[in-house]
């Protein structure tokens, strides 16, 4: 079915893979009778083409682009454009979408999510916007319909901004990297390598996008085979897959932990540019002669059957045939791996949920930007015709991605169908996928088509001993189980016909509804501040010298940014930095505000000028040990704050939230053994935070332990490799290794850091660096 390439690989005439071994350039001389050099290949592939014609830096090398287009929703846009207002802004430079699909609802948090969608009203009049309101289209659905285009290149503040379906190179990043585009500054990364992803044959009935996706996932994510690389859809399945489906593949590519993706263009994208009434958006994109790529993945889809990724991870995949044939042995596996994932904190189980010898489930959900498209919920539709859902647990609901998409459901009779049924059809929210709609019973078990499963994301709250679980499925077998009133089932059981269904786009939905300045902006527009909405508090610089105290310590093997900052209804206070801050780490670690918001009182004070000691009774006894070997380190030239440390954080969200929550409670670095994303690793930088390294295995020093960093800011601008860190002993501790009781020496790593990334971290964050 799938397929991974040892090594580099050739991709010649885009139909003949070709393995780079010692043999490789001479078959493609033998083949195109000419010299090919691998540099020359790298060049043929797509992603080169497009990075190239956004690259400001003149090296190839080290990228410094510039982005086509912005799109932002209403958890991260508030923050956002407080952060560019801070740093002088005064009109949006390129188009920047402000789209309301997460906290649409307005259900808690009383007027606060309303009120940041009058701020992002405001905001798009006064600075030349685009506003979309509530319920007309999730984020990324508005994009592919409004935005994108081929060749283009498109950054959204939401991990899942992908749009190479279409042609469009396009990258979720937290909010930080959006206001570097909108002051007019670049995206810098160094020259990201570019994975093929070979598609041949095509896929089988009742196999659909999700199940692609989730067979690719789960064939990379454990190897980290694209991480912070661009994954590129080739070879001749691709034009068996219609746009619908390539766009369902793509938005999971988010899950693999890439960079970003691009695919082939053909005549079915030029169409659904013509659509949309854009056919002079449309590119042809195709890779040259002779393509290299780093690394290759081979997909047969016609190999490709039902999948199912059970909690808590997209990666944790399995066949629904395999699922359902070895039913009690993975459930156990899973309770065993869930048990890692919730810290053992709630009792959970699924082998009760085992009857006769079937899997029965609960609650499903087709929605947001990977389930609700067209052809998603007409297949859907077809499924389930004559059936019923039943009255006992299991529910169903459907979220087409736009009201576009509603409508023509309505036309063509799908909606009606699935309502016959008792299914409930909702209007565009994203809220099934960061856990803030359809939260199922307790214990319950749900399965969507959307883009993630992690804990919470179906909202349950462990604190409060709620548990409730997803596992990813296509909205076909998901109809398929609906079907059969919640026993499990894959959608190549059902024998019916799946139509084809014409797709008419409606253009007036938005022309009579969304707010487009046409990049016109009104310097007098007042922007609309409602109470929650709040400035970013005051940030120091980075002092010479540090003392943290670890304050969390985590050792899941990947740490996602739900547990650093979960969502759910939390994300009504993300307009408040200090009240959304209460929240860090509130599911995984509820010491964790009270420990940080202890230690930055030693900072505070020393901000305002008065000495820390009098603020934290262990600055005394910490310094009075470190003075007896740096006897220059006093508090004028030392900070305080707080770090935590884990093994691998930051999969998931693009959300900045995740690092500017420890940032505002005084947190002044991460320690890991690696991150698990470019952009968490990015959002830790804009906000000031130092993403040390620690060798894989190593940990020198435990919760609560107090760590001194002397010289930091030197060594931050001299580019220093190693620091020099100690873990202070306030007690007396006998160490194996004869060090000396006081201070117990270990070494951090940085990584690579451009000139811009130090000088914002020197200044103690994007908003210092920026402000005039």
């Amino acid at each position: 079915m799938i397929t991974l390439s040892d090594g580099g690989a050739y991709l010649l005439h885009g139909s003949e893979i070709v393995p780079d071994n010692g043999e490789a350039l001479a078959a493609l001389k033998a083949k195109t009778g000419r010299d090919i050099t691998k540099k020359e290949a790298a060049q043929n592939t797509i992603a080169y083409g497009i990075l190239q014609s956004h690259n400001t830096s003149g090296n190839m090398d080290k990228l410094k682009i510039k982005f086509d287009k912005l799109t932002s929703h209403d958890i991260t846009f508030v923050g956002i454009i407080q952060t560019a207002r801070a740093s002088g802004l005064t009109k949006f430079p390129v188009p920047y979408v402000l789209t309301n699909c997460h906290n649409s609802l307005c259900a808690v948090g009383g007027t606060i999510n309303e009120d940041d969608h009058m701020f992002g009203l405001s905001c798009a009049k006064k600075y030349g916007g685009i506003y979309v309101p509530p319920h007309q289209a999730v984020i990324h659905q508005f994009a592919r319909e409004m935005l994108a285009g081929g060749g283009r290149m498109i950054l959204g503040s939401d991990s899942h901004t992908r749009y190479g379906a279409l042609g469009t190179m396009a990258m979720g990043e937290g909010g930080p990297e959006l206001v570097k585009q909108l002051l007019g500054q670049t995206y810098d990364i160094n020259m990201p390598g570019v994975v093929g992803v070979y598609l041949t044959g095509e896929p089988v009935k009742g196999v659909g996008p999700q199940d692609v996706a989730l067979a690719i996932i789960g064939a990379v994510f454990a190897k980290g085979y694209v991480k912070n690389k661009v994954m590129e859809f080739v070879g001749p399945g691709v034009a068996s897959l219609s746009a619908d489906f390539r766009i369902g593949v793509d938005v999971m590519t988010t899950e693999t932990t890439c960079l970003s993706s691009i695919w082939q263009t053909d005549d079915q994208i030029k169409e659904f540019y013509r659509i949309h009434g854009r056919e002079e958006d449309y590119a042809q994109l195709s890779p040259g002669e002779a393509a290299y790529y780093d690394g290759m993945i081979t997909v047969d889809l016609s190999r490709v059957r039902p999948m199912i990724a059970m909690p808590f991870h997209p990666s944790n995949t399995y066949t629904i045939e395999e699922l359902n044939a070895n039913l009690m042995d993975i459930l156990d596996e899973t309770e065993k791996r869930a048990q890692v994932s919730l810290d053992g904190a709630v009792e959970f189980h699924l082998k009760d949920k085992v009857k006769n010898g079937r899997f029965l489930v609960d609650q499903g959900i087709i929605a947001g930007c990977a389930g609700g498209g067209f052809e998603n919920i007409c297949a859907a539709a077809d499924i389930l015709k004559g059936k019923y859902i039943g009255s006992g647990e299991f529910t169903l609901s459907v979220y087409p991605a736009s009201m576009p998409v509603y409508m023509e459901l309505i036309k063509n009779g799908c909606a009606a169908a699935i309502l016959e049924t008792g299914a409930v059809m909702k209007t565009a929210f994203c809220g099934p996928c960061f856990g803030a709609g359809d939260t199922p019973a307790n214990n319950a078990f749900s399965i969507r088509h959307s883009t993630r499963n992690f804990p919470n994301r179906e909202g349950s709250k462990l604190q409060s001993g709620q548990i409730s679980s997803v596992a990813l499925m296509d909205a076909r077998s998901i109809a398929a189980t609906a079907a059969n009133q919640g026993v499990l089932t894959p959608a190549t059981e059902f024998d019916g016909e799946i139509g084809k269904y014409k797709y008419h786009f409606d253009s007036n939905i938005y022309a009579n509804r969304v707010f487009d300045s046409h990049g016109a902006a009104d310097p007098e527009a007042e922007i609309v501040l409602g109470p929650n909405i709040k400035d970013w508090p005051e940030m120091g610089e980075l002092p010479e010298n540090m003392v943290l105290r670890v304050v969390s310590e985590i050792h899941d093997p990947v740490t996602t940014t739900d547990e650093l900052i979960p969502s759910g209804e939390t994300s009504s206070y993300r307009s408040n930095p200090l009240g959304l801050a209460e929240f860090t780490l509130s599911r995984k670690d509820p010491a964790y505000v009270g420990r940080a918001k202890d230690i930055q009182k030693a900072e505070k004070a020393r901000m305002a000028g008065e000495h820390p000691c009098q603020a934290h009774p262990d600055v005394k006894p910490i310094m009075g040990v470190i003075k007896q070997r740096f006897p220059e380190v006093n508090h004028t030239n030392t900070g305080f704050g707080s770090t935590i440390f884990a093994v691998k954080p930051g999969d998931g969200s693009a959300r900045e939230q995740a690092a500017s929550c420890q940032k505002v409670l005084g947190g002044w670095a991460n320690i890991a053994h690696e991150y698990a994303t470019k952009r968490y690793r990015s959002n830790l930088i804009n906000w000031g935070m130092l993403p040390f390294l620690i060798r894989e295995g190593e940990l020198p020093f435990h919760n609560l332990d107090y760590l001194f960093i002397p010289g930091i800011r030197a060594a931050v601008e001299s580019k220093a490799e190693e620091i020099k860190a100690y873990v202070v002993n306030l007690e007396v501790r006998q160490y194996e290794d004869g060090q000396p009781e006081g201070l117990r020496e270990f070494t951090l790593r940085l990584g690579e850091l451009t000139d811009e990334e130090r000088q914002i971290i020197l200044k103690g964050c994007l908003i210092n660096y920026n402000r005039v």
